[in-house]
């Protein structure tokens, strides 16, 4: 799909006639959604550009992603969006500034374009050219992945909350204290942290990769001539530059976190499964005893005093419950149990 935008009256405008030439040559902006062959070479003619192919965008090397072509350059980086089933969707987003046009190609949709869109439809303090609109695109895009950090931050103090303050490890709970309880299911701790653990880790990618297209954007601008409008995109850009290092920096203090909160989870279910072994190995030693006593009067040896005997029964019994009870109390009084 290729949606067409003007402005008017600093305001961002969508028209309605896509294909038709004269307007691609002159619209400020030129959205490709999982564009068709024709969109491709309507665009292709209108601007005198070699739209890349899907297999082009994804190729990850810095020269591959960043370069200028037929008066155009070219930058690619890796955008993110959470998607139905909240999972984490990760694919590259192509832009290309070729005069004062904007032209972006994209299969997939990230958040920030709508948001933007919409906001744009008001009137707008910053220029509405290409470079405006394209730095705006990437301050809506940083604004989100901010949004989205701190929701992983939440949800990881949350999950931090539910392992440590009920932790299950067994201690005497004092005078006028509950008990703690054990914790929820730690499978499904376990689960959620892994999967906040891949969005922080993709959405770092994706900081990243939009911290060198800025930088490679800041070093096309300062070589071009420095009108008003583009002394504004640069103070801009500087600014969008120190929020995506914040962010950078941010993300990786939640990956050691996250990092340090799975193995505290796998330390627990560690522990969980060595209290369930506790308890068998206690039960087999807690028998072991009355299983001897019964061992050696279940012998039927010729010569047993006991077989004889008239309280022999209660006296084997009374040895076999004797012999279980003592260790019972032993490991009660260690606090073994």
């Amino acid at each position: 799909m290729l949606s067409v935008y003007g402005t008017d009256k600093g305001c961002l405008v969508e028209h309605s006639r896509s294909g038709d030439a004269a307007l691609l040559s002159v619209a400020v902006w030129l959205d490709m959604v999982e564009p068709t062959a024709e969109e491709e070479k309507d665009v292709e003619a209108a601007l005198g550009i070699d739209i890349p192919t899907r297999g082009e965008l994804e190729e990850i090397e810095a020269s591959s992603r960043l370069y200028q072509e037929d008066g155009a350059a070219f930058m690619t980086a890796n955008l993110i969006r959470r998607g139905e089933d909240d999972r984490p969707e990760s694919s590259p987003v192509t832009f290309i500034i070729k005069g004062n046009q904007l032209i972006t190609i994209r299969y997939h949709h990230p958040q920030a374009f709508p948001v933007y869109i919409k906001q744009a439809m008001k009137p707008q303090a910053t220029a509405m050219t290409g470079w405006g609109i394209l730095i705006s695109l990437l301050e809506a895009v940083v604004d989100r992945a901010a949004d989205h950090l701190e929701r992983v931050g939440a949800i990881v103090d949350d999950t931090s909350k539910q392992v440590f303050d009920t932790s299950f490890i067994q201690r005497p709970a004092r005078k006028g204290q509950r008990r703690r309880k054990k914790p929820k299911n730690l499978e499904e701790l376990l689960g959620k942290v892994g999967e906040e653990g891949d969005f922080t880790s993709k959405m770092r990618e994706s900081l990243v990769s939009i911290g060198r297209m800025v930088a490679y954007m800041q070093a096309i601008i300062d070589q071009m001539k420095q009108s008003k409008d583009m002394k504004e995109n640069r103070a801009r850009i500087k600014i969008l530059q120190r929020d995506i290092l914040s962010l950078a920096d941010h993300s990786s203090f939640l990956s050691g976190k996250i990092s340090f909160l799975l193995d505290a989870v796998l330390g627990m279910i560690s522990i969980e499964q060595n209290g369930i072994i506790k308890i068998f190995s206690v039960a087999a030693v807690v028998f072991l005893p009355p299983t001897l006593v019964a061992s050696v009067y279940g012998m039927n040896f010729k010569y047993m005093p006991e077989l004889d005997w008239e309280f022999g029964y209660p006296w084997a019994v009374f040895l076999m419950i004797l012999s279980a009870l003592l260790p019972f109390w032993y490991f009660k009084r260690k606090g073994w149990l």
